[in-house]
């Protein structure tokens, strides 16, 4: 792509992670009804994402977090989204920039994006933060997962397909 003002590449990844953020608005209002649920892969390193130390330590560039089952206090706003999810039975919250997300997808209709990892920026503002550490009672299985599944990753979209191989 060309440099200068009309970065269409960048224009469009940019829709798309539109999508991310309306999908968490309709989950917030609707919540994740039939089969929804999504897998959000973020970078870890990215500016503005704020997740436990532990968490950091275990996954140092990448996750992949589960919004299905339990999931609390998810909260969207214009640059990032904040949910507390539960990790050995004990709530942490999460505070992860859309700009950090490198993949995203909703295997209960087979639809899934990916992107390249966006430029970070000095001015990227976080959502209200969740309270940390709430014990939970078991109900379902741990909501985190390290990996997208097989069958979803074969039905992500890539935008590699429409850039140009010059490395541009």
């Amino acid at each position: 792509m060309t440099e200068g003002p009309y970065r269409y590449d960048r224009m469009v990844e940019n829709a798309l992670r539109s999508v991310i953020k309306e999908s968490l608005l309709q989950a917030i209002k609707f919540g994740l009804i039939k089969n929804h649920h999504f897998y959000i892969t973020f970078r870890t390193d990215f500016p503005g994402v704020d997740i436990a130390d532990w968490l950091h330590e275990r996954y140092p560039e990448e996750m992949t977090i589960v919004l299905q089952n339990q999931y609390w206090d998810l909260k969207v706003e214009d640059a990032a989204f904040s949910v507390s999810l539960s990790f050995n039975d004990i709530a942490e919250p999460l505070v992860i920039p859309f700009a950090a997300v490198t993949a995203f997808a909703d295997p209960g209709v087979n639809f899934g994006l990916q992107f390249q990892p966006a430029a970070p920026t000095e001015d990227v503002k976080k959502p209200s933060k969740v309270k940390p550490g709430i014990e939970l009672q078991p109900k379902t299985k741990n909501t985190a997962t390290d990996s997208i599944g097989a069958s979803t990753q074969e039905k992500i979209v890539t935008l590699d397909a429409f850039r140009k191989k010059d490395g541009s």
